[in-house]
């Protein structure tokens, strides 16, 4: 059973989403303005936030900023908006799924069920990912190398479970733009460059001397143990153009 936050200012909608929500066998705690919502979802760490765009208080696009500086937790943005350039900018923002007002129970239910799959909720119990001396923790989300721990940011480590998962293939970037950033609708390739660029510094390599993480130039990265085999049409890894400076700021803010 999922603990989810619906963040709704609409008195009938909200009960309407509560009931549906708690016949699919949901637990659902409610808010009615974006400030009220925000502290639930960092006292209470629901799964999953069912956040709407007009709030009475603050804008749901500003409580989505706010919330991305200080929780992880998933969020479905559920709104009458549905212009592409504001889709895009709350994808960017963190939303890990947008969908448009008027929608049925079944089909926000598959929503949130995708989500936390996605995202790995309930693997409570699964072992750790394991790649050479690497170990990722989905559950736990903790990385460690060689038996000491790695911190790493929400982004980072979510960019790292992804090629933990696909250990050993090659992934392109628009697949991490989907499935890390969920920006579907398209990205900036910058924006995962930069990203390996502060995860190879933290797991103590570089693009010249690589040992995990291993790029295929026009193609994407892979994730394998030090002195692995390397893929079909690699070529040497190096700073070049896939790879910039660890120092250059992230396109899109910080985590």
């Amino acid at each position: 059973m999922a603990h989810l936050l619906v963040v709704e200012d609409d008195p009938q909608l909200r009960g309407a989403l509560v009931r549906a929500l708690r016949d699919k066998g949901h637990a659902v705690a409610t808010a009615p303005t974006g400030m009220a919502g925000l502290d639930a979802a960092v006292t209470h760490r629901p799964d999953l936030v069912v956040l709407d765009l007009g709030l009475p208080d603050v804008d749901g696009a500003q409580v989505l900023r706010m919330l991305r500086a200080v929780s992880d937790v998933p969020v479905i943005v559920a709104t009458a908006r549905d212009e592409e350039p504001e889709m895009v900018a709350v994808l960017g923002d963190g939303a890990d799924d947008y969908i448009v007002k008027p929608f049925g129970a079944a089909q926000l239910d598959a929503r949130v069920k995708a989500v936390l799959r996605r995202l790995g909720a309930g693997t409570e119990g699964a072992e750790p990912l394991r790649v050479g001396g690497l170990s990722v923790d989905v559950a736990a989300r903790e990385v460690r190398l060689d038996g000491a721990p790695v911190d790493l940011t929400p982004r980072e480590f979510d960019l790292l479970a992804h090629l933990a998962r696909r250990a050993g293939q090659v992934v392109s970037r628009r697949e991490l733009l989907a499935e890390v950033w969920h920006q579907p609708l398209g990205g900036a390739d910058k924006t995962v460059d930069v990203h390996l660029s502060w995860l190879r510094r933290k797991l103590g390599e570089t693009a010249l001397a690589p040992r995990y993480l291993h790029t295929v130039r026009t193609v994407g990265v892979k994730l394998s143990a030090p002195d692995g085999p390397t893929a079909d049409g690699a070529a040497p890894d190096g700073p070049g153009p896939d790879d910039p400076a660890p120092d250059r700021p992230a396109p899109d803010g910080p985590l």
